[in-house]
């Protein structure tokens, strides 16, 4: 009967035990490894001979810190035995594999396991994509009422975590297709049957729905940014708008100003004994003049 061993961040000797006869140093020295950064290594699923090898990255959502990080599970597949290594971060939870355990049947290959496995990580990247999709929604909604320098911050962190998930969700997507397409077999035996591939196939639709689905996120991101963008040419131009009233509304006082205070004899009503109020008559009257010839053509 087929078995799932799972360990987390197990030593060299802890991992020679379970691990087949004949394992590649270069996949020896991955499932040993500390994980360096949030997207890496690079998704995939390859044949080794008598064992397949494979790096799964698990997305994971800290709604409460709004940050996202990834649980990195390797695994090493025989026709008898499933090994999944799961690695911690500093201050991360490693990955659970329990909710795939719990779907196998006592009767279930190994390759079903794998299926589970998948299964479960393709799960993951769906909620993942529903979560982004909420986040551009209250994004776009507090366009109109936030400051343009905060909704900037959160539209570039947003971006920058969709690259991150496209980096991530393409390769697994592709890692799996290479099971459908039976690309990826044991040599002299076969650890994906034609109902395992099948359920793969199950799988593999998820990612292919959420990379879609992260797709139409980008573009709704990128929507956003116009609106945003647009916003920002709006305020300019009813900053602009104003500024230009206000400089309206002094030129012509600065007109009357400077017509009575032309430096020559003969100028009209130079011996008036009202004329300073006169002046300051014409000034209100022009002002009050302008401010409802605005009104009037809703400038104000």
């Amino acid at each position: 009967m087929a078995e799932w061993i799972d360990l987390i961040d197990p030593s060299e000797e802890e991992l020679r035990k379970h691990l087949p006869p004949h394992t590649h140093e270069v996949a020896l020295d991955v499932l040993l490894e500390p994980p360096v950064h949030d997207d890496e290594p690079r998704p995939r699923i390859v044949s080794h001979g008598d064992y397949v090898f494979g790096v799964l990255l698990v997305p994971v959502v800290v709604k409460k810190e709004g940050r996202l990080y990834y649980q990195e599970v390797e695994f090493i597949a025989t026709r008898e035995r499933l090994i999944t290594v799961s690695k911690s971060q500093e201050g991360e939870e490693p990955f659970d594999p329990k909710p795939a355990k719990e779907a196998c049947r006592v009767h279930d290959e190994v390759g079903m396991y794998l299926y589970h496995l998948v299964d479960e990580v393709a799960e993951r990247f769906l909620d993942l994509v529903d979560d982004l999709d909420d986040e551009v929604d209250d994004l776009e909604d507090l366009v109109a009422t936030e400051s343009v320098p905060v909704l900037g911050a959160r539209l570039r962190k947003l971006r920058a975590g969709v690259r991150s998930v496209r980096r991530t969700l393409a390769p697994t997507r592709d890692a799996v297709h290479k099971v459908i397409d039976d690309r990826v077999e044991l040599d002299g035996a076969e650890l994906f049957p034609r109902e395992v591939e099948i359920a793969f196939g199950d799988a593999y639709e998820k990612l292919l729905r959420a990379f879609e689905a992260l797709e139409s996120t980008r573009d709704a991101l990128g929507g956003v940014r116009d609106y945003l963008q647009g916003k920002v040419a709006v305020d300019q131009n009813e900053v602009m708008k104003r500024l230009t009233i206000t400089a309206s509304l002094l030129l012509v006082p600065t007109f009357i100003v400077g017509l009575y205070g032309q430096n020559f004899r003969k100028i009209p009503e130079l011996h008036w004994g009202f004329g300073y109020w006169w002046s300051w008559g014409w000034i209100i009257a022009t002002t009050v003049g302008q401010l409802v010839f605005y009104r009037w053509k809703r400038w104000l």
